[in-house]
């Protein structure tokens, strides 16, 4: 299998107006985070992904943007981002950015010229149809609104979002457009960023004729959201293979793209070696397992991708990002066994076959936070799913209880830091609520705990770096039907590890999959009990082996 960096890479997710304040404004900024670049380094992360910091209107909080070549004055300067650059690099780390390309704001000048007439020759930057019959042109539902379809009355058309109305999507068959894309990934490489994350990437190409969905009415106003409809269409690839020619392969750089409803089969046209379109991709199999979540689901999953990529393409591996809950609070336990499930969970990441992604605050064990009112939501989607869950009977208190089990705000809430004040995030107001919790959960605190989940998280990173088995070892399952235990060994060159999992919080029995003396090289229990006939696995409990 051939080695690369971005393969033994551990990535760390910085979502920018929630990791640090550096001017007291109340929101997280560029230097904000060169503040906090010693605790990244020695946390051992080695890559830092970015999410967008660019000039926007902030409808999506950043992923609508209105300049791709600037910093929005609210997280600083060129000449600061240029200065992060310099020190994440001078640190032996990487920096990826945010890519959004589907679609730009609606105050983008692209647009504002696009929408202006249609001789314009922007107009084609964008996806404009008639409407039929006084409606839309068709009944495609949207993420943040009931349909895809905003009228324009100074033309008399309609132009198409996938996402919130002021996000409009551009028009990848222009092969303008398509130029202007490569112009802008060449401005932040040329500058030394060392890879793009690529935002929802394989919903850039849309389907030809642009059908009526087939399926029924997903919102209340009539119009059904059918991502299948939306994402992976063929010609896809010719788009990737274009920007691969006249990008990609000028800059040794990762590249991870965002690909809703994608499948092990899609994934391999995308990272399948040798040609490599994309380094990898995020799938969003089990985020889809939602309220049917099993652990047997989970395993299952995991052995789709494994045998499909194995020696063919690479995959990643991630618990929680800024789109979603936190991991301790809907895989774990967020209350006795708070610490022992956020440890396991970190077992389970990072010894996984692919790149493993970690979230701000997912190395303290940062929880879900209970909002009790829509006013403390920011979230765009969670507003838009509140109002279309009234709409469909539910009761304020019902539709707040939908949003605190899967709001995209529970990750957005301001890092932890200490138990000072807005728990060390910013001297003014917090532009989104910190967690009550973070007297109990922060940073400073477990620092200086040598059983504390940040403490754990630097021993995991430590290993993988220091052993390939981790990286490149092929992965080996046993007990594959069992719902209460994870048990698979990864072996290279001679080297086999075992790592046994207990999934829930009780006690359990597994059989010793494999004879032999075992040395225990990490645990998140003292003393586990594993050289005797069974494992015997203590609530949540996660033991690495080398057999």
């Amino acid at each position: 299998m051939e080695r690369s960096w971005w393969k033994e890479a551990v990535i760390y997710q910085v979502y920018l107006r929630s990791f640090q304040d550096s001017n007291g404004d109340g929101v997280g900024d560029i230097g904000g985070i060169i503040q906090r670049l010693d605790y990244l380094q020695k946390l051992g992360v080695t890559v830092l992904w970015l999410n967008p910091c660019y000039p926007s209107p902030d409808v999506d909080n950043g992923y609508d943007i209105s300049d791709y070549c600037g910093i929005s004055p609210k997280f600083g300067t060129l000449d600061q981002f240029d200065e992060l650059l310099r020190q994440v690099h001078a640190r032996g780390m990487k920096l990826i950015m945010d890519l959004v390309v589907n679609h730009t704001s609606d105050q983008h000048p692209w647009f504002q010229q696009s929408r202006s007439s249609k001789e314009n020759p922007y107009r084609d930057y964008y996806i404009w149809r008639k409407g039929k019959n006084g409606a839309p042109p068709n009944n495609w539902g949207s993420h943040f609104t009931p349909s895809v379809w905003e009228y324009d009355p100074a033309t008399d058309e309609y132009y198409l979002h996938l996402f919130a109305k002021e996000q409009p999507d551009l028009n990848w068959e222009n092969p303008e457009v398509r130029q202007q894309v490569w112009k802008i990934m060449r401005f932040w490489l040329d500058k030394g960023v060392d890879g793009f994350r690529m935002d929802v990437i394989n919903l850039i190409k849309k389907p030809e004729g642009l059908p009526d969905s087939p399926l029924p009415a997903t919102c209340a106003e009539g119009y059904t959201f059918d991502c299948d409809l939306y994402a992976n269409n063929p010609g896809l690839t010719d788009f990737y293979r274009e920007m691969k020619r006249e990008v990609l392969d000028h800059y040794p750089v990762m590249t991870v793209g965002e690909t809703a409803k994608v499948t092990p089969e899609f994934a391999l046209d995308y990272v399948g070696e040798p040609e490599r379109l994309l380094s990898m991709v995020f799938h969003f199999q089990i985020v889809e397992l939602r309220d049917n979540f099993t652990w047997g689901g989970f395993k299952a999953i995991q052995r789709k991708w494994v045998d499909a990529l194995w020696s063919k393409g690479w995959s990643s591996q991630f618990l929680q990002n800024h789109d979603q809950p936190r991991c301790v609070s809907v895989y774990g336990d967020d209350g006795e066994y708070h610490v022992q499930s956020a440890k396991m969970l970190g077992t389970l990441l990072h010894t996984l076959p692919g790149t493993p992604y970690v979230y701000q605050g997912e190395e303290l064990g940062m929880t879900n936070t209970a909002f009790t009112s829509i006013d403390q939501y920011n979230d765009i989607n969670a507003k838009f799913d509140y109002q279309e869950l009234l709409a469909k009977g539910k009761t304020p208190e019902q539709a707040l209880a939908v949003l605190n089990r899967y709001s995209r705000d529970h990750a957005r809430t301001p890092m932890q830091w200490t138990d000072g004040s807005n728990a060390g995030f910013t001297e003014g107001q917090p532009w989104l609520m910190v967690n009550p919790n973070y007297p109990a959960i922060n940073a400073e605190q477990q620092e200086n705990d040598p059983d504390s989940v940040l403490n754990y998280y630097r021993a995991l990173i430590r290993l993988r770096k220091e052993h390939p088995v981790m990286v490149y070892g092929e992965f080996q399952e046993y007990e594959p039907e069992r719902e209460d235990v994870y048990l698979y060994t990864r072996s290279l060159d001679g080297e086999r590890w075992l790592i046994a999992l207990n999934l829930t919080g009780r006690p359990v029995e597994a059989k010793r999959p494999v004879e032999g003396e075992y040395q225990v090289l990490l645990a998140n229990y003292p003393d586990p009990d594993v050289q005797g006939e069974s494992l015997h696995l203590r609530p949540w409990e996660a033991v690495i082996c080398c057999l």
